[in-house]
This record gives C-alpha cells, structure tokens and sequence, in this order.
C-alpha cells in the first residue's frame, strides 16, 4: 500500500467515516421485500422485469423477482423496486 493510501486510511479511521463513502466497496440496503438501495455501483450487465445484474467492485449482484423496476439512478447509487424474491452476489476473486 502506497504512503497515500495508507495516510489516507488512517484520516478515514480519524474521522469515524464509514468505509464506503471513501472507497469503492458496494453498500446494500433492502428495505422488506419490494426496495433495495446499491451504492458504488459500476454498471447495469442485464434488466429484464423479473432479473436485474448490477455490477460493482466485488462482483455482480444478481437480483431475481417480478415487476422489478429502476427508480433513481445517479453515478453512485441506484434504486430498486419491485417484488424482490432473491438476491447473490457472483464474488470477483481478485
């Protein structure tokens, strides 16, 4: 890890910020069964209304239910709702 990084962390860790707002790492929030939240994600792979692929940093997060659509997107987050019935995640092993 590079002197940046590292003084970096150590500032992050200083300031008490949750580990996603400084980095890449995904953040999920599903709320019951009909809305999800995907912070720092990289993209959308595939969206259909029963099976939506969202990429992030960690692998692919596959979301499987029916009437599933896409409500609020920005550059960091995206929103789900729907009848959500399952959700895994394809883990990158880098």
């Amino acid at each position: 890890m590079s002197k940046k990084k590292r003084a970096m962390s150590k500032l992050n860790r200083i300031l008490e910020m949750p580990q996603e707002v400084y980095s890449d790492i995904p953040k999920i929030t599903i709320t019951g069964f009909n809305e999800m939240i995907i912070e720092n994600f990289k993209g959308i792979l595939e969206y259909e209304d029963y099976y939506i692929r969202i990429n992030t940093s960690l692998g692919i997060i596959n979301i499987n239910g029916y009437e599933l659509k896409l409500e609020n997107m920005t550059n960091d987050d995206i929103k789900v709702i729907g009848k959500v019935e399952s959700v895994d995640i394809e883990r990158n092993f880098e």
